[in-house]
């Protein structure tokens, strides 16, 4: 497998798993049914808060991996090693964060959307701007440490990463939130609920082997 097959795949993965998480969406659909949206107006939304997350990622991941580049020229083993080993030690504080919560058994808390909150404002305009706000100023921390890896191909990984991460995570995002509002949201989603930091945490792991053991 070369670099870019690598680059695209790891891509791939960590926005599926981001995208799928439903503390990302699930929400989105609990405000529009709480508010009466129609579920045009439903996707509408969830586009745009999507678009605001994956915004925000793209913008701060393409600094990220300009560093990256930059650092790579003189000191290569900083991304081909350093980088990976970040993913992998992220992936592992996650299943710790999974254990510690299986053993207290506290409530699952949405960590990008405070339903609670957000419904109270009375204008639509005022929920989606809260909405976005949210979900722009919580970038994806896992796609972010994956640009440093995407670095050593230089633009062409920074740019397939960027791509990959906006559009699987926008398209993802929204057709959740319209299946879900048809019903869908009727399966259980329990497990991916409360067992997202456990799903990241063995993606992330993957990734970072994988980015370790494959020389670009």
């Amino acid at each position: 497998m070369d670099g870019l097959a690598q680059i695209f795949i790891g891509s791939v993965l960590l926005s599926l798993v981001h995208a799928t998480i439903p503390s990302h969406w699930l929400p989105l659909i609990t405000i529009g049914q709480t508010e009466k949206w129609s579920q045009k107006e439903t996707v509408t939304i969830a586009a745009i808060t999507a678009v605001a997350h994956s915004a925000s990622t793209v913008v701060i991941g393409i600094i990220v991996g300009m560093i990256g580049y930059q650092v790579s020229e003189s000191y290569h083993h900083i991304t081909h090693y350093v980088a990976p080993v970040i993913l992998i030690l992220l992936g592992l504080i996650y299943f710790y964060l999974e254990y510690k919560h299986s053993k207290i058994k506290t409530p699952h808390q949405h960590h990008h959307i405070d339903v609670d909150k957000i419904i109270k404002r009375k204008s639509k305009r005022s929920i989606v701007f809260t909405l976005s706000l949210a979900m722009f100023f919580s970038p994806c921390l896992e796609i972010e440490v994956y640009y440093l890896t995407a670095s050593r191909l230089g633009w062409l990984g920074i740019s397939v990463v960027s791509l990959v991460y906006f559009f699987v995570t926008v398209i993802g995002m929204v057709f959740l939130v319209y299946f879900g509002a048809k019903g869908v949201k009727k399966l259980q989603w329990h497990f991916l609920e409360h067992h997202d930091k456990l799903i990241s945490g063995v993606v992330l792991v993957l990734v970072g082997l994988l980015a370790f053991f494959i020389e670009f």
